[in-house]
């Protein structure tokens, strides 16, 4: 009788979880769908940003004030990620006059 338990293999661990399809080009004129953050999904892709301590506090404080002023139980990862699709939303959209591009200029 073999004791040692079945553990999946190199193949199954590092398999893509997503078909690798390139994008559809559209030809179509209708206005660009708002982005929206990703949500509570399973991220397959990671980045470290570096922040401040100032900046941190902010963003915990942003994320008490969503929970105990809107009921919105959201964590700082969420947050962020709907903060970039709202910024590049109005990137794409407002393109030189965005925010993102005045603020950049500033510096």
């Amino acid at each position: 009788m073999n004791r040692r338990p079945s553990l999946p293999g190199a193949a199954e661990l590092f398999r893509l979880t997503a078909a690798a399809t390139p994008p559809e080009v559209s030809e179509s004129v209708e206005p660009p769908v708002q982005r929206r953050g990703s949500g509570r999904t399973k991220h397959t892709t990671k980045i470290t940003v570096y922040v401040s301590d100032e900046e941190l506090l902010a963003l915990e404080q942003a994320r008490l004030a969503l929970r105990g002023s809107y009921s919105l139980g959201v964590d700082r990862g969420r947050v962020v990620r709907e903060a970039i699709a709202i910024v590049l939303d109005d990137l794409e959209t407002h393109g030189d006059a965005s925010l993102l591009v005045r603020r950049l200029r500033e510096q």
